[in-house]
C-alpha cells in the first residue's frame, strides 16, 4: 500500500495544472452575505492524459486544492498523432456549449480560446485549431471539449473495431493492387 502511495506522489509531481477560473459566490444569510470561492482546474501529464475538476470553499487556496484533486481523479486518455495533434476533427457539445476541434499541420500551434487552450496545453497537444461555437461559459466549454476528446479514436482502435490491420485503413489500395488496376486499364484502352 505504501509503495502505491509513493508511486502516486511521483506520478502527480510531473502533472501540468492550469487554473482556468475563480468565481466569488455569495450566500445570503441572516447577518448579511457569506462569500465563498469556486475554482476550475485542468490537470494533465503533457503526454495524452488530461482531467478537469471544480471545487468550492471559503478560501481560494482550499477551492483550488479541491478542484485539483478532482481533476486528477477524472483523467482521461486521448490518443495523439505523432504526440503533437489530434487524429481527426471532432465536434463536442454539452448544454449550450459547442466546440469544434480540428487537427492541424506541424507548426500551427494551439489556436484556441480561453479554457480550451488550458486543456490542450495540459494534454500535450502542440498543433490544434479549436473554435467555441456556443456558450462562452467556461464550465460548459470544458465539458463540451471533454465530450469531443472522449470520442477521438486512434488508428489502432478503428482497425480493431473493423477487424483489419492499421495498414489496410488508408483510402489508397496497396501498391501491388494499384499496379494491377493500371495494367488492366491500359489493356482495356488498347482493346476498346
Amino acid at each position: 500500500m505504501a509503495r502505491m502511495q509513493r508511486e502516486d506522489r511521483r506520478e502527480d509531481s510531473d502533472l501540468i495544472e492550469k487554473l482556468v477560473g475563480i468565481n466569488r459566490v455569495a450566500k445570503v444569510v441572516k447577518g448579511g452575505r457569506r462569500f465563498g470561492f469556486a475554482a476550475i482546474v485542468v490537470a494533465g501529464d503533457g503526454r495524452g492524459r488530461v482531467g478537469f475538476g471544480s471545487g468550492k470553499a471559503r478560501e481560494v487556496p482550499e477551492a483550488i486544492r479541491k478542484a485539483t484533486e478532482q481533476a486528477k481523479r477524472s483523467m482521461i486518455r486521448v490518443p495523439l498523432r505523432e504526440g503533437r495533434t489530434l487524429h481527426h476533427d471532432k465536434k463536442g457539445r454539452f448544454g449550450a456549449g459547442q466546440v469544434l476541434l480540428r487537427a492541424a499541420p506541424a507548426g500551427t500551434g494551439i489556436i484556441a480560446g480561453g479554457p480550451m487552450r488550458a486543456i490542450f496545453e495540459a494534454l500535450g497537444v502542440q498543433d490544434v485549431v479549436a473554435k467555441s461555437i456556443g456558450s462562452s461559459n467556461p464550465h460548459n466549454m470544458i465539458k463540451a471539449t471533454f465530450e469531443a476528446l472522449k470520442t477521438i479514436e486512434g488508428p489502432r482502435a478503428v482497425a480493431a473495431r473493423r477487424g483489419k490491420k492499421v495498414s489496410e485503413l488508408s483510402g489508397r489500395p496497396p501498391k501491388a493492387e494499384a499496379a494491377n488496376d493500371a495494367e488492366a486499364e491500359t489493356k482495356e484502352a488498347a482493346n476498346g
